[in-house]
């Protein structure tokens, strides 16, 4: 597993196991230090995690990189949505800038406030070799946070297939079966099971 967030690698462990049941995750090597997510594209990021991990571990990387698009912000965050608010940015503070932008530019109804989540859910192979899949979920930016559950954007992200409940107010099987990393893995898992891999 590339990622060193511990929330995004139990909720992709959870993920994998219901699809590739026969597929071991583990952490990524401790030595490894943080890998430099400076490509201007998810898969360009995904990519860039998985080879750090795979030449540390010399095993198969499994990694993935998701972001926020809101179409009132010309799509902003994008692929900076992990560091909207600056490098060291906690997830309150990324929210927080987020419905301050939001504000800023008068986008009030759910229409103003659509936005898009994306993620790339990619493995590296020793030989060098990848597969990778993409997943989307659109809805819209809530007003302000709800809910107890998730991270990231999840209390103001609200997927259209919802009911008006954000990520944070569905429990996790709900969360698993709507979001953009739940469709990204489904759609890994289907290309390497129809690779044979």
């Amino acid at each position: 597993m590339a990622s060193a967030n511990p929330d995004k690698v139990a909720e992709i462990n959870g993920l994998l196991a219901a699809q590739l049941p026969h597929v071991v995750v583990v952490p990524r090597p401790a030595s490894l230090g943080e890998v430099v997510e400076d490509a201007d594209t998810l898969l360009g990021n995904a990519r860039l995690k998985a080879r750090a991990v795979m030449q540390a571990s010399g095993e198969a990387a499994v990694a993935d990189d998701t972001g926020l698009e809101v179409a009132a912000l010309g799509g902003a965050p994008g692929v900076y949505a992990a560091r909207y608010a600056g490098e060291d940015a906690t997830y309150a503070d990324n929210v927080a800038k987020l419905l301050i932008e939001l504000a800023a530019v008068g986008a009030v109804t759910a229409e103003q406030r659509s936005a898009r989540f994306s993620t790339v859910a990619l493995i590296m192979f020793p030989d060098g070799s990848e597969v990778h899949a993409v997943g989307h979920v659109d809805g819209w930016i809530a007003t302000e946070p709800r809910g107890e559950r998730g991270f990231g954007y999840d209390p103001v992200f609200t997927p259209i297939e919802a009911d008006g409940r954000t990520f944070s107010e569905l429990g996790l099987d709900v969360k698993q079966q709507l979001s953009h990393r739940a469709r990204a893995f489904q759609a890994l898992a289907d290309v390497l099971r129809a690779s044979g891999r």
